[in-house]
């Protein structure tokens, strides 16, 4: 039975997926890369501001540059990183050191709502802030637990952030008819492979 990897991610609603409020802009940014199909709207300096200005994080005038796309390449992929921890259970001490090295650099802020709330802002401007804005997003679904529910493709090939909405937070694929029925089949070719040697071994 041959499973085709179609572009859901193009072809089929990602409603399922959808983060809540602001969250889905940090899981629009990860997923600005789809390392199934090779393809990346941060592959330059233009690219990258052209999303910050779609996205209205950041003017037309703010100039980026490559050490720009260099840092915010790595933040996406530092998020990628939680994000898997977060669909295997276990985030592991080499994502925490990743994802806590690229915000040592991210200027932020503190301050207190009208609720009497603590809260973390971005303190750049420009590109500083459109990072920190990106930080601040995520520290507050850190806060309000939204963002244990935030997972990427257990497929390795794919691994797409969405937002498990599942009552006991076990989704494990973006899409279960592509990505979840591939690894189904591929995990059940390598069983019936391993049968023979079983039973020889029982011989």
């Amino acid at each position: 039975m041959a499973i085709n990897h179609v572009d859901h991610h193009e072809n089929a609603p990602d409603a399922a997926n959808l983060a809540p409020g602001k969250l889905e802009l940090v899981r629009e940014f990860i997923n600005t890369a789809e390392l199934d199909h090779d393809r990346d709207q941060l592959n330059d300096p233009a690219g990258l501001k052209a999303w910050l200005v779609s996205k209205q994080l950041i003017s037309t005038r703010v100039p980026i540059d490559a050490p720009d796309l260099e840092r915010a390449v790595e933040f996406r992929e530092a998020l990628r990183d939680l994000l898997t921890g977060h669909t295997a259970g276990k985030v592991g001490p080499a994502a925490t050191k990743r994802f806590d090295a690229v915000v040592a650099s991210i200027p932020m802020r503190l301050r207190v709502d009208d609720t009497g709330w603590v809260r973390v802002d971005a303190a750049g401007e420009g590109f500083e802030g459109a990072l920190g804005e990106l930080l601040a997003v995520t520290h507050a679904a850190m806060d309000d637990e939204s963002w244990q529910r935030m997972k990427a493709c257990a497929d390795p090939t794919c691994r797409w952030a969405f937002f498990d909405r599942s009552k006991n937070r076990s989704g494990h694929w973006c899409d279960m008819s592509t990505c979840g029925n591939r690894n189904k089949v591929s995990a059940y070719r390598k069983r019936q492979a391993a049968a023979p040697s079983r039973k020889s071994a029982h011989k």
